[in-house]
């Protein structure tokens, strides 16, 4: 019986004994894992090119385009052109029905001969008054003929060097009213002014067309397609940047994925204000390549006011990361910043910022970096200038994903912005 109770006391104080183990190993065991749980989500530091731009919208138009109008009322007889068709200068392109302005010009014509024989009527009037009053003029002198005579001969001669100006001023007008109806007989052969290309046709065949004060619009004509201009339309806040001479990239909508390239040829001072926003027109100039470009096209558009190639850069986050302030708190302090070097210090303050790298022990560590240009997304690096392989801090994770250990469970952030010439990491084989 004394067996049994020393046994029976012997496996309680075995089975307390294993409890305060069991709850000692869980205890430290908890330990363990609340410092192996803080992960970081990192970014890497790599070379690329960064890009500072100046975002706008615009419209594709021709360099220079030329309407061309109807100045005389009339039927559309024939047009010879249509939409897209290549002209040259001198050719006809339209005709109005010149039956009426024929016929004015016929009658301008017959009037005008008419003035000119009149003219002639007039200078053989006046040869004969000058003949009589030199006659009169001898026989007043030899007291054959009163004075009387010589006066009506004069005064007849007179009449007749004013009835030939006339005639003369007649012809003239006659010469005037032949030219005009000459001119509006023309003006019912359209011709092209320009080489290009038919964008515009405003009238069909059989339309008539009434020219007031204004020509009538007919076609319009594109001289040259083979260079085109985007007129953009930049905010006030932006167009101190944007100078003559730098490079542009835009795309339209109708090929996505494409870029063109152009160069900003001239700013404009013409502002115009929308819902209290002011704008400024800047003129691109680019080359229409395959003629893929059509007027009228949207465009947005890059201007690059700044650019890095080559540099190291980091995500424009990465400088936002600051750890806990404690080691209490999972990431250790971060020691004293070091003494800023001359070529970082600006107006005697550290213009550097604090960049937290992740360190062999999985751990930030504390870089001061000099930045440079900022895209909006990534700031490039300028010292210190050797960052290979490196990575830097985002952010911490409270804990890291399901079947993952380690400090760097988690890994980058597959939402960052990439940089623009970085390649998209390999996803490695899909899982079966």
């Amino acid at each position: 019986m004394k067996i049994v109770k020393t046994i029976l006391k012997l496996i309680v104080w075995l089975a307390v004994l294993g409890g305060l183990g069991y709850g000692g190993w869980r205890y430290f065991d908890s330990k363990k894992v609340a410092a192996e749980v803080v992960t970081y989500r990192t970014a890497p530091i790599q070379r690329t090119d960064i890009y500072r731009t100046v975002e706008a919208t615009g419209t594709v138009q021709p360099i220079k385009e030329v309407e061309v109008g109807a100045q005389v009322n009339g039927r559309i007889v024939k047009l010879f052109v249509d939409y897209n068709s290549t002209v040259t200068n001198g050719q006809v392109v339209a005709l109005v029905d010149p039956q009426v302005y024929e016929a004015n010009y016929k009658s301008a014509l017959g009037e005008l001969h008419s003035n000119e024989a009149n003219v002639k009527k007039c200078q053989s009037i006046l040869t004969l008054a000058e003949k009589t009053l030199k006659r009169k003029q001898e026989l007043v002198k030899s007291s054959m003929a009163p004075v009387a005579d010589y006066d009506t001969a004069l005064e007849a001669r007179d009449t007749a060097i004013a009835s030939l100006e006339a005639a003369q001023a007649s012809v003239e007008r006659s010469q005037a009213s032949v030219s005009q109806a000459k001119a509006n007989l023309d003006y019912c052969t359209i011709i092209s002014p320009v080489n290009g290309i038919v964008i515009v046709r405003s009238v069909d065949e059989g339309q008539t067309v009434v020219s007031s004060m204004n020509a009538v619009p007919v076609f319009k004509i594109a001289t040259d397609l083979k260079r085109i201009q985007v007129e953009a339309t930049v905010p006030e806040a932006d167009i101190g940047n944007v100078r003559e001479g730098q490079d542009v990239s835009f795309t339209v909508d109708a090929y996505p994925g494409l870029k063109f390239a152009g160069t900003v040829k001239q700013v404009r001072m013409a502002s115009s204000t929308t819902s209290s926003v002011v704008t400024y027109p800047v003129i691109i100039e680019a080359d229409n390549l395959g003629g893929k470009l059509y007027p009228g096209m949207t465009a947005n558009i890059s201007v690059h006011i700044a650019e890095a190639k080559g540099v190291w850069a980091v995500t424009s986050a990465a400088f936002r990361f600051k750890p806990p302030a404690s080691p209490a708190d999972g990431v250790p302090a971060a020691g004293p910043a070091p003494t800023p070097s001359p070529a970082a210090t600006k107006d005697g303050k550290d213009a550097r910022k604090a960049l937290y790298l992740l360190g062999e022990d999985g751990q930030p560590e504390k870089v001061m970096v000099e930045v440079g240009l900022n895209d909006g997304n990534f700031t490039e690096i300028k010292s210190p200038t050797d960052f290979a392989d490196r990575v830097a801090v985002l952010g911490v994770n409270a804990a890291p994903p399901k079947g993952l250990t380690g400090p760097t469970a988690g890994g980058s952030n597959p939402f960052m912005p990439r940089p623009p010439n970085a390649k998209k990491p390999n996803a490695g084989p899909k899982a079966p």
